[in-house]
């Protein structure tokens, strides 16, 4: 009786020699791991927070008909943040934000206003030298309404709340993971099954007993073992090279990983279809740099995504890069955990079914 061919064994087969291929590529190592680390040195050498400064917010309830309001939110060194109190205390929180004021009138006579400040132990490097600086604002305040016996403001004692350091290497690394995931996996798929394609390699290699769908399984298996390689060290780099936060330890690097598998299947997804779509390698990368680059500036890759103008705001938050790299940053930073991830997990997902139901209809094997 004739022996069934183990399509497993098969897959298992093609993969043990893509692996080795990657391994060997010279343009797939320095590209998925070597440049992002070299990126990642830089900027965890620079250390610090990701913004500027002296970031402000003012309380809802401050009080804006005066001087103080006015010199604050005129001077060129303060940067004023708005939004939800919920936003405003969690920026505080991370050191985004170096405080927040209140300003009240004064109950006593001794002066007119009293400025309330709120920090945060995350915000501690740059606190003493803020306060300095709205002293000499209140000074030059004082000047104009000489002779005055007594001071048209004072500050109180600042209040401090417990917060984390949001340093740039906790911004940028998940970012350097989510450029390293979307270029390799994209532009490796797309070249390599077009490249299987005009050479004829599929043609004769679904000529064996493996069937053509395990070809594929296998194809990505290599590949995605190899990107969660990558990513494991460039996590395990920044941990223990520039201090990366990993808000749960083992738990969240796990979590981490999950959700960059998420982001490959989709950025591999998109990679099948340039390659079925593709009618020779001069447009391979025209089609690929079409999809990726517009992500890089808009998905808080290199910088974050408030810069940009509210109204972009609701269209980036569907770019899968996007959801990568804000999940990727809730987890690290903030501890969060994948269920805490609804939206950026269904983005993925909803990528997932589009992309795959538009490669199915496009691949080609000849």
């Amino acid at each position: 009786m004739e022996q069934r061919y183990n399509q497993w064994k098969g897959a298992y087969a093609v993969c043990l020699a893509a692996l080795r291929s990657i391994f060997k590529s010279p343009q797939a190592v320095f590209f998925s791991l070597f440049f992002p680390m070299v990126l990642i040195a830089i900027f965890g050498a620079l250390g610090g927070r990701s913004g500027a400064s002296f970031d402000v917010a003012f309380d809802e309830a401050s009080d804006t008909s005066n001087y103080i309001f006015l010199a604050i939110t005129r001077a060129g060194i303060f940067d004023i943040h708005k939004g939800t109190e919920a936003k405003i205390q969690d920026d505080l929180k991370k050191g985004r934000i170096t405080a927040i004021l209140n300003i009240v009138k004064a109950d006593t006579g001794v002066s007119k206003y009293i400025i309330q400040s709120k920090t945060s132990s995350a915000a501690q490097k740059d606190f003493p030298t803020f306060n300095n600086t709205l002293r000499g604002i209140l000074n030059n305040i004082e000047m104009g309404f000489h002779p005055n016996p007594h001071p048209y403001a004072t500050l109180s004692a600042p209040v401090v709340i417990p917060g984390r350091e949001y340093r740039m290497i906790d911004f940028f690394l998940p970012g350097m993971l989510g450029f390293s995931l979307i270029g390799s996996a994209v532009f490796v798929v797309a070249f390599l099954f077009f490249t299987l394609r005009e050479t004829l390699v599929l043609k004769r290699m679904y000529s064996t007993p493996i069937k053509k769908g395990y070809i594929v399984i296998g194809e990505c298996i290599a590949r995605v073992l190899f990107q969660l390689v990558t990513a494991i060290i460039i996590i395990l780099f920044g941990k223990y090279f520039y201090n990366f936060r990993l808000a749960h330890g083992a738990v969240t690097f796990f979590e981490m990983l999950f959700l960059c598998l998420l982001g490959l299947l989709v950025f591999m997804g998109v990679g099948f279809i340039i390659s079925s779509v593709s009618k020779n390698q001069n447009v391979i990368p025209i089609y690929a740099n079409l999809f990726m680059f517009p992500q890089y500036f808009l998905s808080g890759t290199f910088f974050q995504k408030s810069l940009l103008p509210q109204g972009m705001q609701g269209i980036i938050k569907f770019l899968p890069l996007t959801a990568l790299n804000d999940g990727l940053r809730k987890l690290s930073f903030e501890g969060q955990h994948l269920n805490n991830l609804g939206s950026e997990m269904l983005i993925l997902l909803g990528w997932c079914i589009v992309v795959y139901a538009i490669a199915i209809r496009v691949f080609r094997w000849e």
